[in-house]
């Protein structure tokens, strides 16, 4: 009898709820028909408790003036300028064009290594559904697959990420370069979604020439670089390969005919997208993930270009919206920073891997590492008579590859300074299939590893962030076993750097040459080195000409 007491007592409440709402609302609404209070009771009401009905009209009367504004505010300025630079800003500087040209063969040469030294990454290459060919399609170097440039981009920017050997943004240098910042990066995997919606374009009647992917490579090193350089997006956990996103959905969007304000839509789309997390790049998950995250950064900015192209709206205030935005949600509340206009700076400063395929903040340990098995072996040494080696390294190096215990796959050995040093130490080499499992079996690899350690020198902090140097510095201390210390080989930047830029460029152009020498025949080789050696003659060719002399029928 309780419950059911209890139960009729609720039911009768639920149903005259909704008549009390009706009253309170009418209330509200018509302020002639309130019942009217004698003087006193109106001066006693605020020492009176809150009844249901006066809390109800509190209520209204408040949500009246705090409910979200629906007027729709300007796009964000910093979406606004890169739109602007993007359409509006003419590259006039030789030496960009002439980087870029760099760029462009090395980031192909470095693709078509990792198709020929991988089988998982050529298995990445194939269309979703076995057998499928599109008409007009892009066309993926090194294979025989023709493809939807969405589908084209994703194919393009994994080859091109696989073995780590392309460009870096970190820090300003050529194309397999880096280029060093807060966030680094390598600018070149934009490349995939470039030169996928660029042969798509171009086989679908566009008169586009190289020139114009050159151009476009530019822009997006430009975008991606100065983003980095004062903004870290590895420090909130973010992959830095947002910055491959968006800055190749905001140059495709040119080339696709969007319009300046549709490119802010594009724009605004990548910052409200789901950003990729860093979890994979970091022990104990250090994955595969990480050799194709750069080619999915491609594949979601084509398709947000071409969904904006088809009439997708925008998110005006995506970075700054109160609570929603992407600056309080996932920037912890802070706003980006920039430490110049965009202009063409990074191309002109970026960053190359010319001399071993290894993480750029290694790129001088192992350089230096082959300068001492040299030495030891002049001693009549070898990495067997070494007691320690002190790697003296900025601090970036040590929050990214200074790593300790099992090394269990490619992607965590080209990730760690200790294996990319003693790889060097013993065999006096180190390429690509030293991170292998083959090689990697091998006892004096972590042997060595376990005596080495890392110490962060401010200078080298210092000097690696300066705009001035930009220096990647390492320096190495042997000690033998028997008490000998071997003189510190301290080197600032790599052969890649600009500062040894007249030193490295004829380097660069064999790397290419070796890179696409296991794909064709000589006579095409000799064709291939012949087009993209000439700046001009590259300039001028047709973007579909240039897919078709990779394109592997």
């Amino acid at each position: 009898m309780l419950s059911l007491r209890t139960s009729s007592r609720s039911l009768a409440q639920s149903i005259a709820a909704p008549a009390s709402r009706r009253a309170v609302s009418s209330l509200v609404a018509n302020p002639a028909v309130r019942p009217s209070l004698p003087s006193s009771a109106r001066s006693n009401a605020s020492h009176r408790p809150q009844t249901a009905l006066t809390a109800a009209m509190g209520a209204t009367r408040l949500s009246h003036h705090s409910g979200e504004s629906t007027v729709r505010p300007p796009a964000d300025k910093v979406m606004q300028d890169i739109a602007d630079y993007v359409h509006n800003y003419e590259i006039k500087s030789d030496l960009a064009y002439s980087t870029a040209r760099l760029c462009l063969i090395d980031t192909i040469g470095c693709g078509l290594e990792g198709l020929r030294v991988s089988e998982e990454c050529r298995a990445l290459m194939e269309p979703i559904v076995p057998g499928t060919t599109v008409p007009n399609g892009t066309k993926v170097p090194g294979t025989p697959f023709q493809m939807d440039p969405v589908r084209g981009a994703f194919a393009i920017g994994t080859q091109i990420r696989w073995l780590d050997f392309n460009d870096c943004s970190s820090l300003p240098l050529p194309p397999d370069a880096c280029f060093l910042a807060a966030e680094w990066g390598h600018p070149s995997d934009n490349l995939g979604a470039i030169l996928a919606v660029a042969d798509y374009l171009s086989r679908s009647g566009e008169p586009l020439k190289m020139r114009d992917v050159l151009t476009a490579m530019i822009k997006a090193h430009e975008i991606q670089g100065c983003m980095a350089l004062k903004n870290s997006f590895n420090r909130v956990g973010l992959d830095h390969v947002i910055l491959v996103k968006l800055a190749s959905a905001a140059v495709v969007s040119q080339m696709l005919g969007l319009t300046r304000d549709q490119t802010v839509d594009v724009i605004s789309q990548v910052f409200v997208d789901g950003q990729s997390l860093r979890t994979f790049r970091h022990a104990p998950n250090t994955g595969s993930r990480k050799s194709w995250s750069a080619g999915d950064a491609c594949m979601r900015a084509v398709h947000l270009a071409l969904q904006v192209k088809r009439g997708q709206m925008g998110i005006p205030t995506v970075l700054t919206a109160k609570t929603w935005g992407f600056y309080d949600v996932l920037f912890k509340g802070q706003e980006f920073k920039f430490q110049r206009p965009y202009g063409s700076y990074i191309m002109e400063n970026v960053l190359f891997k010319i001399s071993f395929p290894a993480e750029f903040h290694a790129q001088t340990a192992a350089e230096g590492a082959h300068i001492l098995h040299k030495q030891l072996k002049e001693m009549g040494k070898s990495s067997d008579d070494i007691k320690s080696v002190k790697i003296r390294t900025q601090e970036a190096a040590i929050r990214i590859i200074d790593k300790s215990g099992p090394l269990d796959n490619f992607a965590d050995r080209d990730h760690c300074i200790q294996y990319m040093v003693a790889v060097p130490l013993i065999y006096g080499r180190l390429t690509t299939e030293d991170y292998s499992d083959k090689v990697a079996a091998d006892p004096r690899i972590d042997a060595l590893r376990d005596k080495m350690y890392c110490v962060e020198d401010k200078q080298f902090t210092s000097d690696y962030h300066s705009p001035d140097k930009r220096y990647i510095s390492n320096g190495l201390t042997v000690t033998l076993n028997d008490g000998t210390v071997l003189p510190e080989v301290h080197i600032d930047f790599p052969v890649g750097h600009k500062n040894r830029r007249e030193e490295g460029t004829p380097l660069l152009n064999a790397k290419f040459e070796r890179h696409i020498k296991p794909h064709f025949d000589s006579a095409h080789v000799d064709k291939i080195l012949k087009v993209v050696g000439d700046q001009s003659a590259l300039e001028n060719l047709s973007v579909k000409e240039f897919s078709d002399l990779f394109h592997k029928p």
